[in-house]
């Protein structure tokens, strides 16, 4: 997701893969359709305004994204319902609205622009703020209680793991030791911390030494990762026959959950391959319509540089 944020602070409309993403979902005017992370609403503006007696059931976490995703999705109210829970809720949202089956699910798996350009919110590793991270208040659990409370082999897998980040051993040591003195309180003294426990000759060009772990936290403080795989089911299961689940990913954690997903669910069978005959009884659910992710076009990555992350697969149900 980037939806970026104006200059009054509120999201504003830049959704990634617009058009790719309407293709992908295949509309159809009288379906029902999920957006599960409807952000500032710019994806689920474009659903709403192609159905006629269709229903979108707009979703986020965010209660900022819920005022901005009402407001801009006003002008077709009567076909809209905005919920703010978690996507992996997607089931019992449904059940609550009354909806057994769905003709399309929309996921943008990526952190809004306005979450990041927003200092208070504790996201970005270039203005200070309090460690927050959280993109749902109601959480319990900070980027704070993270970096101050977690012993050092679990903080050293959650930056190496869920950031991929080779110096996650010096990093985590820094951490521990500045803890040590006092609590590490904002984003601007963890940002130093980390930058000062790389070596010198890899803080120089490409991304912010920080950028990396920054990530980890902040996947770990909102169980991005663990929420992707039962949602994708969960969806497919609502879906009728020729429904289809479209998800951006960011970054190669999520996109490989995504992928691995849609291959189980495309295969069907987990037997051994060395069982001479299917025991499990288990049949394909889905067909996967992108064999290759789509990614943004050169336009797309001129006009909104925040998007040459992003990838973009789809599947259909059987």
């Amino acid at each position: 997701m980037t939806e970026n944020k104006s200059n009054t602070g509120e999201f504003s409309h830049r959704s990634v893969l617009p058009d790719e993403c309407m293709s992908g979902l295949n509309i159809r005017p009288d379906g029902i359709y999920v957006d599960g992370t409807a952000g500032g609403g710019g994806h689920s503006s474009l659903i709403a305004r192609r159905l006629e007696n269709g229903m979108l059931v707009a979703i986020d976490r965010d209660e900022a994204a819920i005022r901005a995703a009402t407001k801009r999705l006003e002008p077709w109210q009567d076909r809209v319902r905005v919920v703010r829970s978690n996507f992996y809720e997607v089931k019992s949202v449904c059940e609550s609205l009354g909806i057994e089956a769905i003709d399309g699910l929309l996921l943008d798996l990526g952190v809004s622009s306005y979450q990041l350009d927003t200092p208070e919110r504790g996201f970005s590793y270039m203005a200070d703020a309090p460690l927050d991270m959280r993109m749902d208040k109601r959480d319990g659990l900070t980027a704070y209680d993270v970096v101050n409370g977690y012993s050092e082999e679990k903080l050293k897998k959650i930056l190496y793991e869920y950031g991929e980040e080779r110096f996650s051993a010096s990093i985590t040591a820094a951490i521990i030791r500045e803890r040590q003195k006092k609590p590490i309180e904002t984003t601007l003294e963890l940002s130093d911390i980390i930058k000062y426990a790389i070596p010198p000759k890899a803080r120089e060009g490409g991304h912010h030494p920080a950028k990396r772990s920054f990530q980890a936290i902040r996947i770990e403080v909102n169980g991005e990762l663990d929420a992707i795989e039962p949602a994708i089911r969960d969806a497919a299961s609502l879906l009728r026959a020729g429904g289809r689940i479209a998800i951006i990913t960011f970054h190669s954690l999520e996109d490989r959950i995504v992928k691995q997903t849609f291959a189980s669910l495309a295969t069907g069978c987990t037997c051994p391959k060395n069982f001479p005959v299917c025991v499990c009884g288990n049949k394909p659910t889905v067909k996967v319509i992108t064999r290759k992710p789509i990614l943004p076009s050169a336009e797309e990555l001129e006009q909104n540089p925040r998007s040459r992350s992003a990838k973009l697969r789809v599947a259909e149900k059987l």
